[in-house]
């Protein structure tokens, strides 16, 4: 039981919902025990106590794991919410792109296409002054911040596609994150 109520202490620390009390089948555990009454029909005096305590027992175990279960199922979620909202809201080193980026930014065709480079803030003017230069074939003047968050700035630029590997070795050499966007964003 004691594990249990350390249990539900700690999911109510970390969710940060704190019920007043814990109950025993929707009695305040004071109430319950102050007018306990032994079930008869669960528990027949008349039987060994051997067998209550092994009854009781495993009611208790089997309270435990279906408590580990939810707890494990509880854990999922809330992990699974935090990957959600730091894609949507977070860094955007770990954003979801796709939704700060229109269609018209991209310029993809047989031989260009437009990277996207998550610059520190700041080193947004090294990246200014040497974008063109990281490789040859850069389209100049092409690189536009798209957005800006309290630690980075999304710089589009466009560039020959057969140079797209290259630009993105130099640009990490140079501390700048470079990609693709991965998912398609077409015009509405």
């Amino acid at each position: 039981m004691h594990k249990i109520r350390c249990q539900i202490e700690e999911l109510e620390r970390v969710s940060g919902v704190e019920s007043n009390s814990l109950t025993v089948d929707g009695v305040p555990v004071d109430s319950y025990l102050t007018r306990f009454l032994w079930d008869e029909d669960k528990y027949p005096t008349m039987a060994p106590l051997r067998e209550i305590v092994d009854s009781i027992h495993s009611q208790v175990t089997k309270i435990e794991d279906d408590l580990k279960v939810r707890v494990t199922e509880y854990n999922t979620v809330c992990s699974q919410l935090n990957a959600i909202t730091r894609k949507q809201s977070g860094s955007l080193v770990v954003r979801d792109l796709s939704n700060l980026v229109k269609p018209e930014d991209i310029i993809t065709s047989e031989h260009l296409v437009t990277l996207l480079a998550i610059v520190l803030k700041y080193s947004q003017k090294d990246w200014l002054a040497n974008y063109e230069t990281l490789t040859s074939f850069v389209v100049p003047r092409s690189s536009k911040k798209l957005y800006e968050d309290n630690e980075y700035a999304l710089y589009s630029t466009t560039l020959f596609c057969r140079v797209a590997d290259n630009f993105r070795t130099s640009a990490r050499d140079r501390g700048f994150q470079v990609s693709m966007l991965m998912r398609t964003i077409t015009k509405t």
